[in-house]
């Protein structure tokens, strides 16, 4: 009997490692790729290692060293993250593997939690590496065993590419076996592969650049890419990745006559590609992101001598960029046959009214009351460098002036001082982005005598993501007591000489010590330490609720400037509220000049 589940995208992921015999799992925490290492590490009949690394550089390499000893291993992370990771992978692809390796890279188009929209399948062609692209979670599932497969046999690490839609989808999973004979490890001292030295790299592109028609053929047959010939269309439809599954319903839903032409493997299957544009006068390539099949197909037809009209991101018939959908290949192919345009729908007509409903800060949350001292030290006369987090939601409160990626506020306002910033610089880190990146940009500003300020927001978990532990908590990926590391001393033992630590919810002593910190003369650190609200709440910590006094209230709004969503103001009688969101931190009792916001007694 078929056993069936219904799951998150990403479970279903973790379930295929399972049945694709995964031995060795590491990743870093990042949206929409975290519930993979997650799903794996809360199970209780584990029978592999797994961990949450300080960063993708460092998760990759891990990787690296299982599959270097022959068995199967994977390494998460989103996009962004493989911008991190690339040193180590660009090489690898050179060197090979044994056991399979499966770098599992989640994209977000449309940037749903995440500075940019790259596809990770220009990293693919980058590096001369096969690449999966699931159009749904139970491809996901079921494509994983078989990437492992190929790994092994072309001996090579191989991409795997959800987005947003199948990470973060939910479907009905049917469910295979999960093997439990794995293979011991055994590392061969293969120096001619493993140390990439000129003499040993050069043979090793020539290897590589071998096998890529043999990858591309083993592709072509594989269930991932599959050709519809319509013998009485006109039009070709190119799908590949979740785009094929909106192509296709969109497709059938108009009973429209169309090839039809699936991809979920790459490279490319030109042999496929060639018989389709060989049978049609017009190819429809809808891909999210950017052209990468649309390009194969304009090469592959102009080197055939195919007249064949090729449409695409190119020539504006489909966006290049955010998420698509069904109604994005109708609206495609009103342009590609020149029809008016639709009138909007009653409920698409009424979406553009609804309110906005922003990100915030979380009610109680300590990076709020850090932002806020901060701002009162350092005033608008400053400048703000930031970085990748929850805290980036700081830009409301003026105090994040750049955001670029994982660890470069530092480094940025490094480059700001010594450029010759006159104004004082106060740079914003978590963290678990301090792990990540920032200690070596930390490192850089001590030893180049920056005269910044940094502060590390400690909120004693890595909040953005989903709520997984760092190095400075104390323990593993599966919850196993480990070294709690010191962010103080780890800062002291990087040359700082000005460390101090400060409970934000504190305002007086927060803001003391920022004024401390301003004045001194070089790199100084101030570590704002709290627990994340959600993960006190989750730990059954307790604290005191607040209300307002009416009677003392004035209306002055500085409480509901504070931008606490838990504080609101009652426009008829003209005096602040606090409701049932309050957390109880008490900052906003601290900011009222009238005394009018008190601690509820018991």
């Amino acid at each position: 009997m078929t056993t069936r589940e219904y799951m998150l995208g990403n479970v279903a992921i973790a379930r295929g490692l399972l049945e694709g015999g995964l031995q060795v799992a590491a990743g870093y925490p990042g949206t929409p790729s975290s519930e993979i290492i997650d799903t794996l590490a809360a199970r209780k009949d584990r029978d592999y290692y797994i961990e949450w690394s300080v960063n993708e550089k460092v998760a990759m390499e891990v990787a690296v060293g299982a599959a270097w000893a022959g068995v199967r291993s994977v390494v998460t992370m989103k996009h962004v993250g493989l911008n991190v990771a690339a040193d180590p992978f660009m090489t690898l692809a050179y060197a090979g593997t044994k056991g399979g390796l499966i770098a599992i890279v989640a994209d977000d188009p449309s940037c749903h939690s995440s500075q940019n929209e790259q596809d990770t399948r220009r990293y693919a062609q980058f590096a001369l590496v096969p690449c999966f692209d699931p159009s749904t979670p139970q491809e996901a599932k079921d494509m994983i065993p078989f990437a492992f497969e190929f790994s092994e046999k072309f001996e090579i690490p191989v991409i795997f590419r959800p987005t947003t839609r199948i990470s973060h989808g939910k479907s009905d999973i049917e469910l295979g076996e999960i093997p439990t004979d794995k293979p011991p490890a055994n590392f061969e001292k293969l120096l001619d592969r493993w140390v990439m030295l000129p003499k040993n790299a050069r043979p090793r592109h020539t290897h590589i650049l071998s096998i890529q028609q043999d990858m591309e053929d083993a592709l072509s047959e594989s269930p991932w890419n599959s050709l519809e010939l319509n013998p009485d269309a006109k039009l070709g439809v190119i799908g590949a990745g979740i785009a094929s599954v909106y192509a296709k319903e969109a497709v059938q839903g108009l009973g429209l006559e169309a090839s039809f032409l699936k991809i979920g493997a790459y490279p490319v299957p030109k042999k496929l590609i060639r018989e389709l544009l060989e049978t049609v006068d017009t190819v429809l390539v809808f891909e999210e992101l950017e052209p990468v099949v649309e390009e194969q197909v304009k090469i592959i037809a102009q080197e055939a001598g195919l007249s064949v009209q090729v449409l695409g991101k190119m020539n504006g018939f489909v966006s290049r960029e955010g998420e698509l959908d069904v109604s994005a290949f109708l609206e495609s192919l009103r342009k590609v046959f020149n029809l008016p345009e639709e009138p909007e729908s009653g409920a698409a007509a009424a979406a553009p009214g609804l309110a906005p409903r922003p990100p915030a800060l979380c009610a109680g949350c300590s990076h709020r009351a850090t932002f806020y001292s901060m701002k009162k030290v350092f005033g608008n006369d400053a400048v703000y460098p930031s970085d990748i987090g929850c805290y980036t939601l700081g830009i409301q409160s003026g105090t994040v002036e750049t955001t670029l990626c994982m660890g470069s506020s530092i480094s940025i306002g490094s480059g700001l001082y010594h450029a010759g910033e006159k104004r004082p610089i106060c740079c914003s880190i978590g963290d678990s982005t301090f792990f990540h990146t920032g200690m070596n940009s930390l490192l850089n500003a001590i030893y180049n005598k920056a005269d910044i300020t940094v502060t590390i927001l400690d909120n004693r978990i890595t909040g953005m993501t989903g709520h997984q532990p760092n190095p400075g908590m104390g323990f593993t990926a599966t919850g196993e007591p480990t070294v709690e590391v010191s962010l103080a001393e780890l800062c002291k033992a990087l040359g700082a000489d000005f460390v101090t630590m400060v409970d934000p919810y504190d305002l007086e002593e927060t803001q003391e010590a920022f004024k401390a910190a301003k004045e001194f003369e070089g790199t100084a650190v101030v570590i704002a330490r709290q627990p994340c609200v959600i993960s006190a709440k989750r730990a059954g910590m307790k604290r005191a609720r607040y209300a307002v006094d009416s009677e003392k209230c004035e209306g002055c709004k500085q409480c509901v400037k504070f931008g606490c969503p838990a504080i609101e103001f009652d426009e008829e009688n003209k005096r602040a509220v606090i409701t049932a969101l309050c957390s109880g931190c008490g900052v906003c009792a601290q900011i009222c000049k009238f005394d009018a916001i008190t601690e509820v007694k018991k």
